[in-house]
């Protein structure tokens, strides 16, 4: 598993204030497609795996990720998409229907969470305007990778199951860890606390229920080589599995 308490990187964003199809408002990371080794997965006979990765925060989803695109698959990272569209070219709708939240050409996450949170009717708002827009990079990233050959691809959406994102997948890879151990990463973050964390599992489906539901589980808790060695077993069991979709 995943031991990684102290290391902030695999983690970032995870306490992200959450549309309800599970993009974050306040924060994301800076590239929504993780660096991936182009010619290590590749297959011209069949049609491309979407295999979909989930979990909850401080379970090392973004670590685990990164294996995935260690390994050669491409990664598409459903958080980075909206960053880089507050970033570009969601800011001029958003601006039109919540005016006063962008600031300098991009979307003040800030600014946008006080009038969005708690307001179901706001939420709906935002959820129009961006929910295409992520759509649309999430498809480009497919086409791409299929265009490119690859044999799988990683999508990586926080609350897969929770805004059913499972349909657009072959296969499901939940990342888990023991409670305490998920409990202990999440309350190293600074600023974090009990209230905080409590809030953020109340928006997140149980961990068990997720690792029921899940193809494959990858147990974060071990350290980074077992980890690797989950990520590579699923890779060549992924490989013999038939497409769902």
């Amino acid at each position: 598993m995943l031991s990684c308490p102290g290391r902030g990187a695999p983690y970032n964003g995870a306490t992200q204030t959450r549309d309800r199809n599970g993009h974050g408002i306040w924060n994301g990371p800076g590239s929504a497609v993780r660096h991936f080794v182009p010619h290590r997965v590749r297959d011209t006979g069949r049609i491309m795996f979407i295999l979909g990765l989930t979990g909850s925060v401080g379970m090392g989803k973004s670590a685990t990720a990164q294996m995935f695109a260690d390994e050669g698959v491409p990664v598409h990272d459903a958080d980075a998409a909206v960053h880089a569209l507050y970033e570009g070219k969601a800011v001029p709708a958003i601006e039109a229907a919540f005016p006063g939240t962008t600031v300098a050409g991009k979307v003040d996450r800030t600014r946008l969470g006080e009038r969005v949170i708690g307001h179901p009717d706001e939420i709906r708002k935002l959820e129009r305007i961006v929910h295409p827009l992520v759509a649309k990079v999430r498809d480009a990233f497919l086409a791409e990778a299929q265009r490119a050959g690859a044999k799988i691809a990683v999508l990586d959406i926080p609350l897969l199951y929770e805004t059913g994102g499972e349909r657009l997948c072959d296969a499901v890879v939940v990342v888990s860890a023991p409670a305490e151990v998920q409990r202990a990463r999440v309350l190293e973050r600074p600023g974090m606390t009990d209230a905080k964390f409590a809030a953020i599992l109340a928006k997140q489906m149980p961990d068990a229920e997720k690792r029921a539901r899940a193809d494959f589980v990858v147990d974060t808790s071990r350290g980074f080589d077992a980890a690797r060695a989950q990520v590579r077993d699923i890779l060549a069991r992924v490989a013999k599995m038939p497409n769902r979709r």
